[in-house]
């Protein structure tokens, strides 16, 4: 809708993982480097925390690029599992055959066709790797099994390494009680936190230049700030707000974005107080409404009630047709595809312009 408006190819600030807006933060990068010191370490267990859109799949799609050529990789993105459950889906991602009779196959049944598959493997010089997705979902039964599971070693290392990522409370949940033998077993740790001021100004460039902005960044330098201090640093609400306050900005014609229009466009999509945004009856404009429909919406909700602000020259294009982003392959395909032969390539970032000049020419507010 807003894209030919502002001058962009495409919509920037889609929350699917497209590869292509690919931004590593230097914590992000740093994350990255403890995953793969934890496949090189030989150790058992890894662990990547971070909250709700800090990015851990965005590192996880990073380290799937980058595993070194001889680990096989399995990964499970649905936690919610029973012990049996999870034997029978570790085995199938791993591509391993278990013998099927009259009844289901007991745990022991599963746990020797792994352990015969990782004796294959090493004797092949091969690694294996399973990830874990939204871990925090793990009962104590399933953890204790996963344990159990890296029991089998060489003099060297660790037949199987496990990967946890999950939301802040799966490090509550591996100090509990109980799970005091597989905590000793994590050799690497890393929670990824928030963006910082300038690494957020810094994201928001990058996806607009991706999406093929050429001149200055719409949003001025007290934009940048207040999108910073009620995103809190997390790019998925970046995302939602950005993508807010360029529509609002549409509607009202307007060039330039400043604190007041993003302080509006918080008010359209976080709840005050609450941790998750949520989504208004007007996200639905984004699926293809006609310029003028959009714009009678937007005033019902109070976008058009301020005073008229720096507007853009007269014939410029004020409407525009919603550009959807590509959709991005699934992490799981991901990983299957490293099964075979991991592609190692570290991943191309854009580099954002200098925040200095993504506010050049900036008019008042």
């Amino acid at each position: 809708m807003y894209a030919s408006f502002f001058g962009l190819k495409q919509l920037p600030f889609s929350i699917a993982p497209d590869p292509r807006y690919l931004y590593m933060s230097e914590r992000h990068r740093e994350a990255l480097a403890h995953l793969l010191f934890g496949v090189q370490g030989g150790g058992g267990f890894v662990l990547l925390s971070g909250e709700i859109g800090a990015g851990k799949t965005t590192v996880c799609r990073c380290f799937l690029e980058q595993v070194p050529p001889d680990c096989q990789v399995a990964y499970i993105f649905n936690p919610q599992l029973t012990v049996p459950e999870l034997l029978q889906t570790v085995c199938d991602e791993f591509g391993i055959a278990v013998p099927v009779g009259a009844v289901p196959a007991s745990l022991k049944t599963y746990i020797d066709a792994l352990n015969a598959h990782l004796l294959a493997a090493h004797a092949q010089g091969r690694h294996c790797l399973l990830i874990i997705d939204e871990a925090q979902h793990l009962s104590a039964e399933v953890l204790e099994q996963l344990r159990l599971l890296t029991n089998l070693e060489t003099r060297e290392r660790k037949l199987l390494q496990i990967i946890l990522i999950g939301q802040p409370e799966l490090r509550t949940l591996l100090a509990g009680a109980g799970l005091e033998q597989l905590a000793q077993r994590v050799i690497a740790r890393y929670h990824l936190g928030a963006l910082t001021a300038p690494d957020t100004a810094a994201y928001v460039a990058h996806r607009m230049a991706v999406a093929g902005l050429a001149g200055p960044l719409p949003f001025d330098a007290a934009a940048l700030r207040r999108i910073h201090r009620l995103s809190g640093g997390v790019p998925r609400r970046i995302n939602l707000l950005c993508d807010r306050a360029l529509l609002g900005a549409f509607a009202e014609g307007r060039a330039r974005i400043g604190a007041r229009i993003v302080g509006r466009a918080a008010s359209e999509v976080f709840d005050a107080g609450a941790a998750a945004p949520r989504q208004r009856p007007v996200l639905l404009l984004a699926t293809g409404l006609g310029g003028g429909l959009a714009l009678a919406v937007l005033a019902a909700a109070g976008w058009l009630a301020e005073p008229p602000g720096p507007r853009w020259p007269a014939g410029a294009v004020a409407t525009a047709a919603a550009t959807p982003a590509a959709a991005a392959a699934p992490l799981a395909a991901g990983a299957r595809a490293a099964r075979g032969a991991a592609v190692v390539s570290a991943p191309t970032v854009v580099a954002a312009a200098p925040l200095a000049a993504a506010v050049a020419g900036a008019g008042p507010p």
